[in-house]
């Protein structure tokens, strides 16, 4: 069976608009092995996974497990588990560590004011380097364990801050990473653009170099927010913010056939979302949904599909750098 990485990499499929969505990741430390969906299939009790993935439904928190990387014992009575709590919402992204003997802890959390951005001064505040999470579930595909785990680690003995990750979403662009806290993720990495990655997030910038987008947005948002930083050569991560996104209606009856035996097109979702810069200058910009790129795996052993890909139509000025400056 090929690799679904191997797959999406010769289709070309563009990696932009592709991020998982969180404005805030709980992170929780859980040694050992992990199963397809980890908070329930790990040596962290099932139950409290299950009442962390309820706890944080609808609040934008997202949860997921982390390890350190190199082997993984199977001992199910881990000590002490470190957690990690970080919000990635432009100029007011942070990061609050704490360790805890029982992980039951968590459940005490107020995920709907951490998913707002409110941490209420909880745990301690982590100031150390940037977070790298690696994806390396090899139980939820196995290009994460075979393109990810050797990812993390290089970094590791590069001296980086990685972590093991159990899920960050798109398998088939393994190795796949996640740097906090500003929350951009990358895909189809390396040892140097992850290294890459790391040094502008040390310095407040992102590197744009197979960059899947910023996980406080929606997809249509981080696609957006990549075409502009793109269009304007722009790597400072908290410049740019997006205002909003409104999908365009769709026409409520069907365009006429161009020929009396062709079927009526499709009309592909679309979205226009609004950005702003600190500088005061803003744009309006147009994404399309498409599936027109050449048939892929989503994950290793799923049937072949046209991947669905945020495509940008347009970018509009909406305001000059004469406007007001925004405040980030």
């Amino acid at each position: 069976m090929s690799l679904c990485a191997t797959a999406s990499r010769e289709a070309d499929e563009p990696l932009a608009g592709t991020a998982a969505t969180a404005r805030t990741w709980l992170l929780v430390e859980q040694t050992g092995p992990w199963g397809a969906k980890a908070l329930t299939a790990s040596h962290l009790d099932p139950a409290l996974g299950r009442a962390l993935e309820a706890a944080a439904k609808g609040t934008g928190v997202r949860v997921a497990l982390i390890r350190r990387p190199g082997r993984h014992a199977d001992r199910h009575h881990a000590t002490r588990h470190r957690l990690f709590l970080a919000h990635t919402a432009p100029g007011r992204s942070w990061i609050r560590t704490t360790t805890v003997a029982d992980p039951q802890t968590a459940l005490g959390l107020d995920f709907a004011a951490l998913g707002a951005g409110e941490h209420g001064d909880l745990w301690e505040p982590y100031t150390g380097e940037p977070l790298v999470l690696v994806c390396t579930n090899g139980k939820r595909d196995r290009c994460c364990a075979l393109l990810g785990r050797p990812l993390a680690a290089e970094l590791a003995t590069a001296g980086a801050e990685v972590w093991e990750v159990t899920h960050i979403g798109g398998h088939r662009f393994a190795p796949t990473l996640f740097v906090l806290p500003y929350g951009y993720a990358y895909g189809r990495s390396s040892l140097s653009l992850a290294a890459d990655a790391v040094a502008a997030a040390r310095h407040g910038r992102i590197a744009l170099d197979h960059c899947r987008g910023r996980s406080t947005w929606d997809r249509p948002a981080q696609a957006a927010d990549l075409a502009v930083r793109a269009l304007l050569g722009e790597d400072r991560a908290d410049v740019l913010d997006v205002v909003r996104t409104d999908r365009v209606p769709q026409p409520t009856q069907p365009q006429a056939p161009t020929q009396p035996d062709d079927p009526a097109p499709a009309h592909a979702p679309a979205w226009t979302v609004a950005l702003a810069h600190a500088d005061g200058r803003s744009w309006r910009v147009t994404v399309e949904q498409r599936a027109d790129g050449a048939p892929a795996p989503a994950s290793c052993g799923a049937p072949l599909d046209p991947p669905a890909r945020m495509a940008v139509t347009a970018v509009t000025p909406t305001a000059s750098a004469d406007s007001p400056a925004l405040s980030v």
